[in-house]
């Protein structure tokens, strides 16, 4: 791409706030890459609670749109005042909630937190439907059930992503798939369940004269449809600077599921796919409703409305980049330092090397509660017996089987009681940037194809980046799932990795390991 399309607005921006790191990423006419930029941010405990704060978030994405723009001025040799479109993802669910002059009534909290236990129970019998302990509707029971003070001034509940999008637009909408992580959808007509919103009402008691559920929640939006344009005040809100342009038109705004959902094609009918960063996920798109509730599945939908059913795991990287950092430290303190992504690719591949059930060694990588392994909180544990097989590669190899063990649980639900059938699933996240270690031994896991496509690594801001440009570039009725087969992976279907017999063997005996000693980890939360 030349300079002057870039000076037209020929682009696509993309601007995820994930969990550890807000991207933004700018997409030419064909949704290849064409800049980036980054910045880092981290969660808090506070008071028992993960949160962030919402200047942060700000500082953070104004400083991965600043470095996006400082590489195409060094790149293209223009300035970077405006794009065809955006997109705003973040994580998904949490709670959010601002009063009637948009002040924020309660701290950010968010998709970590297990401390609904009792609103999510009490939610899911009245519905007959799954609502996990993370979803914003079990947040905002919680805080009924609490008796918290600011309840009666709620004016706007919504996501992280909503948020950033109605700071930048005005508008208070949402994607129909991040919807789907606050309250359940009706797929027949792509909005809240209604019959569920008037039972909601009846449980809240007095609150009953100050707000109704439907007007405190965003307007449901479906990929393609308008979800209004940076105003001058959101320019400003993007780049301090003045260099944006108001006007530009936004796509409605996703979690990181959905936009996870469309890095790796996978909103079709029988396809699915594998987030794995500091939480890992699998989306499965269903062709048929289960047979019954899940406390372990969650219903949610595709970007489109389409019925998804996900299992999602708070716990996946975060134990394992610590022992990486770790290891890094010591190569530092023998004036060997070794780079970032050199000593992941080693330590990886390194466990290609081990018993291929990691020797007897077993990890959890709890860092925070786990509600399939039902888990309030969460302890790192790494044990052993005395004649386990201790090695560099073992020691690995039990860290990355840890990263897939939960998850396992809940997919067996899928594949064995439901009889789940899927001729692959797409890998991206943070797990699978070293080439072929983290998806062959996910596949081994779920014993099931894994694919990882060049573009993986790009993740949800390169996804949201695709949805505000299918919003600008479809054609008429043309369906989400066309666009991208068509437009955006007719050459890119991924390298594809089957599961080894020998891997799914060893992977057998650990996860009968792990479940076995849950009651290890159950022990260090209750007494550490």
């Amino acid at each position: 791409m030349n300079g002057q399309a870039i000076i037209n607005g020929k682009t696509a921006l993309g601007i995820e706030l994930g969990s550890t790191r807000i991207k933004a990423v700018l997409i030419g006419e064909d949704c290849t890459t064409l800049a980036s930029g980054g910045e880092t941010w981290e969660n808090r405990l506070e008071n028992g609670l993960w949160t962030y704060r919402l200047d942060e978030a700000w500082q953070g994405l104004q400083s991965a749109v600043q470095k996006l723009s400082a590489e195409v001025q060094n790149r293209y040799g223009v300035p970077l005042t405006t794009v065809g479109a955006i997109g705003i993802s973040g994580m998904m669910h949490g709670y959010l909630a601002f009063d009637k002059d948009g002040k924020q009534l309660a701290p950010f909290l968010t998709w970590r937190n297990t401390n609904t236990e009792r609103s999510a129970k009490l939610l899911t019998d009245k519905f007959g439907f799954n609502i996990p302990l993370r979803w914003s509707i079990a947040q905002l029971y919680q805080a009924i059930l609490n008796k918290e003070d600011h309840l009666k001034d709620i004016s706007y509940l919504t996501t992280l992503a909503g948020y950033v999008h109605w700071k930048l637009t005005g508008q208070r909408v949402l994607g129909i798939g991040e919807a789907s992580g606050m309250f359940p959808i009706d797929s027949k007509i792509n909005n809240y369940n209604a019959g569920m919103i008037d039972q909601f009402d009846s449980l809240t008691g007095d609150l009953k004269d100050s707000w109704k559920l439907r007007d405190i929640l965003p307007r449901v939006l479906s990929a393609g449809e308008d979800a209004g344009s940076l105003t001058a005040q959101g320019a400003v809100l993007l780049d301090p600077s003045g260099s944006f342009k108001a006007g530009i038109p936004l796509c409605p705004p996703e979690g990181d599921a959905g936009t996870g959902m469309v890095a790796t094609n996978s909103v079709a009918e029988r396809t699915g796919n594998i987030s794995a960063g500091t939480s890992v996920f699998a989306m499965v798109v269903l062709e048929k409703d289960l047979s019954r509730v899940y406390p372990e599945i969650d219903m949610v939908t595709t970007p489109t409305g389409k019925p998804v059913a996900m299992v999602h795991c708070n716990n996946c990287t975060s134990d394992l980049d610590a022992w990486v950092k770790l290891f890094g430290e010591i190569t530092e303190a023998f004036a060997a330092k070794v780079d970032k992504p050199r000593l992941y690719d080693g330590l990886y591949e390194k466990a290609l090397e081990g018993d291929a059930d990691c020797g007897g060694l077993l990890s959890y990588n709890y860092y925070a509660g786990e509600p399939i392994t039902v888990l309030e909180q969460g302890r790192p544990l790494f044990t052993r017996k005395a004649d386990s097989r201790f090695t560099l590669a073992n020691f690995m190899r039990s860290l990355l089987f840890s990263t897939m063990a939960t998850l396992k649980i809940g997919m067996d639900i899928l594949t064995e009681k439901e009889h789940v059938r899927l001729d692959k699933l797409l890998g991206h996240g943070g797990l699978f940037k070293t080439k072929v270690v983290g998806q062959r031994l996910m596949a081994a896991a779920l014993k099931t194809p894994v694919a990882v496509m060049e573009t993986a690594g790009e993740g949800g801001a390169w996804g949201i980046a695709l949805l505000a440009a299918y919003g600008q570039q479809k054609n008429p009725g043309e369906l989400l799932e066309v666009f991208l087969a068509q437009k955006v992976f007719d050459k890119n279907s991924g390298e594809l990795v089957e599961p080894d017999a020998k891997d799914m063997q060893g992977f057998s005996a650990f996860i009968q390991r792990y479940e076995r000693g849950l009651a290890i980890e159950k022990a260090a939360v209750e007494y550490l």
